[in-house]
């Protein structure tokens, strides 16, 4: 099983990216998947997530109104629409699979893509 995460780059605030996650080994169409991001120095951390019809997503605060998560089953894709990035957006952006969270807000994942790195100047 593969998760692997394309997209990122170097990018001016202000600007957007996208990212893309493709699974392959086996179907995640019934799966929650998601993107975190590490950023130098800090704990990985949620991003966004979203279910397995795409029908329900949940943004961290960080980003809402920014970012957006959608997904392809039939295609075995999640995706990451990136606007209005700044400067802090800056980090290592990892996909995840059969991503689960409990009552405290911890997350878990199944599987993970190797990450892409977003930099955004300023």
């Amino acid at each position: 099983v593969q998760l692997q995460a394309s997209g990122g780059g170097l990018v001016q605030a202000g600007g957007s990216l996208r990212l893309s996650c493709a699974a392959s080994g086996r179907t995640f169409s019934g799966s929650v998947m998601g993107w975190f991001r590490q950023a130098p120095g800090k704990e990985r951390e949620f991003v966004a997530r979203i279910n397995w019809s795409g029908t329900i997503t949940r943004y961290a605060d960080s980003v809402k109104g920014r970012f957006t998560i959608s997904r392809d089953n039939a295609k075995n894709t999640v995706s990451l629409q990136m606007y209005s990035l700044k400067p802090e957006d800056t980090a290592v952006y990892y996909c995840a699979a059969d991503v689960k969270v409990d009552y405290s807000d911890s997350y878990q994942a199944g599987y993970w893509g190797q990450g892409t790195q977003v930099t955004v100047s300023s």
